[in-house]
């Protein structure tokens, strides 16, 4: 009996391993019945989880610094595309609340009440329509009326359950002939999870109506189900009947540049603005793309065409001083940094400007400027890793070991999809003979980005003196 339960246990590991599936039975029982279960280990170039597995070679975390979700930071702040996938729970809620970073997935729900609340005064001796005492099926058979009803309950109150049997009543004595409803139950059932039954009624609609707002709800679908392959040829597919169209071309370069292909990207921008030359999104990112590619001269002829526009704000002028200081033009860099400074909104925004202010120092050899510079970041903003980093290297130059030592692991534990932190950590802890945590260090730094080439000749040498001893 033994030996047929190891070869039976044998067969079965060796299936699993070709299948690429790692899981127990209750978890193959789930994937079977689970209609919105996605592959565990998914292809190269097919995944938004693995972003670094693209074949369009994106740039290196050591040229170009990566959110936490592992994706580049691009010129324009996408919410929506940056909702990240954490893992875990745990991580969903240490993952900080900004914009800047992967949003977490419990604040969606809220995310959604706020903008509804905004966007209407109710009544003040109560609610302006009392959505319990509603008789659905009466205002169903009334399409207009229970079209303008429909917006209201699902963006103003966002009660998704009501508004979905409402679409569900009005599509019915529609005759399920009207494509309308069925992209509001798609956008529903969108909402609630619901990917498949949501992906289905999108095609139904498009059957019906070729609209372009179907295509970008049906490429969002595609999206939360981690298929970005399927997504872009339904774009392109899109692109076939609407040629030209601004909003497919942004969404093809969007998903390029999450899938780490920066110069796809580019290039569908660069479309984009062949079309619509005042799209603030796609000057934006073809700026970032050129300043990350060593050419700050091209980046800040883009940054300047924003202004012209009349585009007037803190990152703005934050990317001009940025431009104007690596262009060696550096009479515009510190009025720029001031004007940045002036105009920002918030702590998170004040300490961008003055951990950029501290690279200036740097540039110009002045390092007691540098250190108040990280300082005053801390100061605005108290979780800004990159600057914990910096001033544990200014501290390791003065030789206050236990100082930067306690300054890494700060930056390591709020950014641990840095790559810096833990290899200067494994340096330090190798000048001062910990050997153990040196390794340890240096093998968290090589899981954040594998191709660095100190972090790999750190740990052969380390290997070697673990082999001598």
């Amino acid at each position: 009996i033994q030996a047929a339960w190891s070869l039976k246990t044998r067969a079965l590991t060796e299936m699993v391993y070709v299948d690429e599936i790692d899981m127990d039975e209750e978890g193959i029982a789930e994937m079977v019945l689970d209609e919105n279960a996605i592959a565990q280990v998914a292809r190269p170039g097919t995944s938004l989880k693995l972003p670094g597995t693209s074949q369009g070679g994106g740039p290196s975390p050591a040229v170009r610094p990566v959110t936490q979700s592992g994706r580049p930071i691009t010129g324009f702040v996408r919410p929506s595309t940056q909702s990240g996938r954490p893992s875990t729970m745990e991580q969903a809620i240490k993952t900080p609340r900004t914009a800047l970073t992967a949003r977490p997935i419990t604040s969606a729900s809220g995310r959604y009440v706020r903008l509804g609340t905004a966007s209407m005064l109710t009544n003040p001796d109560g609610p302006f329509i009392n959505l319990s005492r509603l008789n659905l099926a009466k205002y169903s058979q009334k399409p207009k009326l229970a079209k303008a009803l429909f917006e209201y309950i699902f963006h103003h109150e966002n009660d998704v359950k009501n508004a979905l049997d409402l679409a569900a009543l009005a599509t019915e004595h529609a005759q399920f002939k009207d494509w309308w409803w069925k992209v509001q139950i798609g956008k529903c059932y969108y909402r609630l999870g619901l990917y498949r039954e949501a992906e289905k009624q999108f095609k139904s609609a498009l059957k019906q109506q070729d609209m372009v707002d179907t295509i970008l709800y049906l490429a969002k679908v595609y999206l939360r189900l981690d298929q970005p392959v399927t997504a872009l040829n339904l774009f392109k597919q899109g692109l076939e009947r609407f040629p030209g169209e601004v909003t497919l071309l942004c969404g093809i370069a969007r998903i390029y540049e999450e899938m780490n292909n920066i110069s796809t990207a580019a290039e569908y921008y660069k479309d984009v603005l062949k079309q619509d030359n005042t799209h603030v999104e796609a000057i934006a990112c073809i700026g970032s793309n050129h300043f990350y590619s060593d050419q700050p001269e091209i980046a800040l002829r883009f940054y300047r065409r924003l202004l012209q526009m009349g585009v007037y704000n803190c990152q703005l002028f934050n990317n001009l001083g940025l431009c104007c200081f690596y262009a060696q033009q550096y009479d515009m860099t510190l009025s720029s940094f001031e004007r940045a400074l002036f105009l920002a909104e918030n702590e998170e925004e004040t300490a961008d400007v003055w951990y950029n202010l501290g690279h200036v120092a740097v540039g110009i050899g002045d390092l007691n400027l540098a250190y108040q510079c990280f300082k005053l970041t801390l100061v605005n903003n108290n979780d800004y890793a990159e600057a914990y980093n910096n001033l544990a290297v200014l501290e390791m130059r003065k030789g206050h070991i236990e100082q930067a030592r306690a300054l890494l692991q700060t930056a390591s534990s709020l950014a641990p999809h840095m790559y810096e932190p833990h290899f200067n950590f494994a340096i330090l802890s190798e000048k001062v003979g910990d050997l153990q945590r040196s390794y340890t260090a240096a093998q968290k730094s090589e899981e954040a980005f594998p191709g660095h080439v100190d972090t790999q000749q750190l740990i052969k040498q380390l290997k070697e003196h673990f082999a001598m001893l």
